[in-house]
């Protein structure tokens, strides 16, 4: 492999970072948010989902500008973004004006969910594909403990009442450093080719491939693919009988990801160390204990999932979850306001099963499964409509957690996530197909509605 599909690969996952980073940078602030705005429980909640509005406005919209000036000019704006949000959000007085700035930045977040995977996996050799598009992956989660380390350190080091503007204003450095290194990796020779610059698509290639042999394969494969999306008028109908089984499996695993609560856990963590009798330093490093078991988790996940199966993954997270928000609802329940160091303990090993359960199941299955069961003249709606059913639950679940914590208690709160991973076993057994090692073709025909 040639340094420079590893620098790019490297530059395209560093918008995942970003991704992961600012999308749990909001956990360590809620408390301080609540105060400067005297926000209550509800308010809380959309505060922290005005970001993910914006996250699915960004996944929904991305991808025709993408097609449109290039995967490479895309990043550059999700980077600007990403710059602009974090100064905005980091300065502001006003709650209006930082929900905007919030806003923005989840359109950054959910345009580089759509846009940093497509660039990674056109211009990488296709033997190496695989992990160089894990790369974004595992750069989201290892923004997320980036994002729980930075809050930790800057909440000891800085004063209460200014502490969450610097940990909204830290992100734009490394945003800073994406948009510079954008310049120096080249576009996407794939979009090249479909926008008929063939002479500069060419030099792309041999640029990325690393012996003529590659680059010829590599022109090879996405001439033919341009080929096939010539002949593809656009029209193909989607909402139709013959699709309906595979649109309620997106739709399905897409919601029962987030009907988990994991994103509840990641943005709310502190909030709920607090809850179980932490201090403020110790929710802190407890939030980024759960930020290293999910790095480490999705670490080993992504090296089983094509031994095990996706279906079997599922089975063993689907038990994970359902062990871990037990024994969180039941001391939620049973201990009230009054933990001991027992069962706070039980509280954060609890949930640190819960990430390990997420990591090995959903987190590593769902973008795998939903671009696996998609004939390939739908994938593509396939995938934005998984996506936005994602990113839409996510909304709804981060809005209205503190709202369900605060006025009927957390125990409430991860009952109703047990139950729904109960529904979410039901499914698995019931109804979800194995896709490991089925070629495209074969699964189009097993998964045509009967």
């Amino acid at each position: 492999m040639k340094p420079i599909v590893l620098r790019s690969a490297v530059v395209a996952a560093l918008g995942g970072l970003l991704f992961g980073f600012d999308t749990a940078v909001i956990s360590g602030t809620t408390q301080a948010l609540t105060e400067k705005f005297d926000l209550g429980s509800f308010a809380l909640g959309f505060t922290v989902a005005s970001a993910l509005i914006g996250t699915i406005i960004g996944a929904l919209t991305a991808g025709r500008p993408s097609d449109q000036y290039g995967r490479k000019k895309i990043l550059l704006v999700i980077g600007v973004l990403y710059l602009v949000s974090a100064v905005g959000s980091a300065v502001v007085d006003n709650w209006y004006l930082f929900l905007f700035f919030r806003f923005l930045g989840g359109i950054g977040v959910g345009g580089a969910s759509v846009t940093a995977p497509i660039y990674t996996a056109e211009i990488s050799p296709p033997r190496l594909r695989g992990r160089l598009v894990g790369l974004v992956q595992f750069n989201v989660v290892l923004g997320i403990l980036l994002a729980y380390l930075s809050n930790f350190f800057i909440a000891r080091a800085v004063d209460e009442s200014v502490a969450w503007r610097w940990m909204f204003g830290v992100e734009a450095l490394p945003a800073v450093v994406f948009i510079l290194l954008l310049f120096t990796v080249p576009e996407s020779p794939r979009w090249l080719f479909l926008k008929g610059n063939t002479q500069k698509a060419r030099t792309n290639v041999e640029l990325l491939a690393s012996s003529p042999q590659e680059a010829n394969e590599l022109e090879r494969e996405i001439q033919d693919a341009v080929a096939d999306l010539a002949q593809d008028t656009g029209k193909v109908p989607f909402f139709v009988p013959k699709y309906r089984r595979v649109i309620f499996l997106a739709v399905a695993i897409a919601a029962f990801n987030q009907l988990s609560g994991i994103n509840a856990i990641m943005y709310y963590a502190p909030d709920i160390f607090r809850m179980a009798g932490a201090g403020e330093d110790s929710a802190f490093l407890q939030s980024i204990a759960v930020g290293g078991m999910n790095l480490v988790a999705t670490m080993v996940a992504l090296t089983v999932i094509d031994k095990f199966g996706r279906r079997k993954l599922m089975l063993i997270g689907s038990i994970g979850y359902l062990i871990s928000l037990g024994v969180i609802a039941m001391l939620f329940f049973t201990q009230g306001g009054n933990f001991g160091a027992v069962s706070s303990s039980l509280v954060l090993a609890s949930l640190l099963l819960f990430i390990a359960a997420h990591a090995f199941g959903q987190g590593s299955v769902i973008w795998v499964f939903i671009s696996e069961i998609f004939p390939n003249r739908v994938r593509a709606r396939g995938q934005a409509l998984g996506s936005f059913t994602h990113w839409f639950a996510a909304a709804l679940i981060s809005w209205t957690f503190p709202w369900i914590a605060g006025g009927l208690g957390p125990g409430t709160a991860f009952a109703v996530f047990f139950v729904c991973m109960i529904g979410q076993l039901v499914w698995v057994l019931k109804a979800m197909p194995e896709t490991k090692g089925i070629a495209l073709e074969e699964m189009e025909e097993r998964l045509a509605a009967r």
